[in-house]
């Protein structure tokens, strides 16, 4: 449960700019109480149902993060890095209660930025570390598609309630997360310590003793006693041992192969079109209602239908493959992108009439895909195709780019948007998007319901299992 509400504080504080903005320009009864220049730190352009905003202050301070919080959770374990995680959102939130100000907002952001590369870090090492193959994609899934309920519910507060009530909801959430120091140790961070009776005894508590986990307990204490032992070159310097280390970690297939994967899928994830979709829908139902307020509400309502999507993938991942879920789903969200741009290109040059109903029918459609897709799954499998050795590594560098990617995505969105138009802007995030499909569809190996060792194990090298067999 915390893991998944740190999701949700993160939408939380996602959607709070587009509220908090408005509100306290108009308490102040002048636009000038937050300068541009502030606006820009405190938002940017993302998916929310006003301003389709990301604050890039939580963006950037999360980047030292991207390589903190690996070392932490390599040095000190799994369990220990949550509960300094949940202190520093804690104190985030209570910063964020406070402010009255727009630096306090700010700086209340800016601690807040933890939480963001957390996500890409210790919330991989959890779910895919503590819970059984067998129920974990589920819960990979719910995470991503809580955080978007986050940010509906921090729109929906603050469109009817003072913007303080999303303080009020993150800190509860802030209490319940308490419930992490009665947390075991994880069981594959003890194995990599060379604590095995520690390591039976927190797998046994976690996933029971049944004959599918007692397997997955004798495989990992198997390939960590090999790991162990080839390691072990007392001969040798610590600066000529890490130069070693380093240098077989960089030429495994078990390192670069997956993060290539990881690399795609979090391209897909941020090329998926999502934020053109957000923009488009907003101005059409403005048209529609002639409303601001109700052209809000109206956003309220698709950002819902998108949640619900993404909760619908997440049952779906129950029945479905992963490869086949992900692939399927985004082709249909890709192929959504090319008609809907298709579509304004024939609008903008007279060939047909726009339909504003039928613009929202093809919006719906697309955003239930999406969602089902790119949105949820992405995230999901590159938790899955995290290797157990050198995690803290792979993980560091995954949220740097990630990270890196999306703040490109978010800063070229807008000139992208002025010089193509929406119809540019779809056809591009369309191009992206199949041939990212085509990639995956062709490397992309399956992970549903196999442990960390056997997806690992797919990408062993040859050399590497004959070593194995001689030791």
């Amino acid at each position: 449960i915390p893991v998944v509400l740190f999701f949700y504080i993160h939408g939380l504080f996602l959607g709070a700019p587009t509220v908090f903005i408005p509100q306290l320009r108009r308490e102040a009864n002048s636009t000038d109480v937050i300068s541009i220049s502030m606006e820009s730190w405190l938002c940017k352009f993302f998916f929310s149902s006003k301003q389709n905003n990301i604050t890039s202050a939580i963006l950037f301070s999360s980047l030292p993060w991207s390589f903190i919080l690996p070392v932490i959770a390599h040095k000190f374990g799994r369990k220990k890095t949550a509960i300094i995680l949940s202190l520093v959102v804690t104190i985030s939130t209570i910063m964020l209660y406070c402010s009255v100000t727009p630096l306090q907002i700010l700086l209340s952001q800016i601690v807040f930025g933890i939480l963001p590369a957390a996500h890409v870090v210790t919330s991989i090492m959890i779910l895919t570390e503590y819970f059984s193959p067998k129920y974990r994609g589920i819960f990979m899934t719910v995470k991503s598609a809580t955080s978007y309920w986050g940010i509906w519910t921090s729109n929906a507060v603050g469109t009817f309630f003072h913007w303080k009530n999303i303080a009020i909801i993150s800190f509860v959430c802030c209490i319940i997360n308490l419930s992490i120091i009665f947390w075991p140790e994880s069981p594959y961070w003890l194995a990599t310590k060379g604590r095995f009776e520690e390591c039976s005894t927190a797998h046994r508590w976690l996933k029971g003793t049944g004959e599918d986990a007692e397997k997955e307990l004798f495989n990992l204490i198997q390939s960590q006693k090999v790991y162990i032992k080839r390691q072990t070159t007392p001969d040798q310097n610590n600066i000529s041992k890490y130069c070693k280390l380093l240098n077989t970690m960089l030429k495994s297939k078990k390192f670069y192969m997956p993060i290539w994967y990881c690399l795609l899928a979090t391209a897909l994830f941020h090329l998926s079109g999502k934020m053109a979709c957000s923009l488009y829908a907003i101005s059409i139902i403005r048209r529609i209602t002639s409303s601001d307020s109700m052209a809000y509400n109206g956003m309220l309502i698709l950002d819902g239908f998108t949640v619900f999507g993404m909760y619908l993938g997440s049952l779906s991942t129950k029945f479905f493959k992963r490869r086949t879920l992900l692939i399927t789903a985004s082709s249909i969200g890709a192929a959504f992108m090319f008609i809907i741009s298709l579509y304004l290109y024939l609008i903008e040059y007279s060939v047909i009439e726009e339909s504003h109903y039928l613009s929202i029918f093809l919006l719906t459609v697309y955003s239930l895909s999406v969602s089902c897709g790119p949105l949820i799954m992405c995230m999901c499998i590159t938790g899955e195709l995290t290797p157990l050795q050198n995690r803290s590594t792979f993980l560091g560098i995954l949220c740097f780019f990630f990270n890196i990617l999306m703040g490109l995505v978010i800063k070229v969105a807008p000139y992208m948007f002025q010089s193509f138009g929406l119809r540019g802007a779809f056809l591009f995030y369309g191009i992206c998007s199949f041939i990212l499909i085509y990639l995956l569809y062709i490397y992309l190996p399956e992970t549903k319901d196999k442990t960390i060792i056997e997806i690992e194990g797919y990408f062993e090298d040859i050399t590497e299992a004959k070593e194995e067999k001689e030791l």
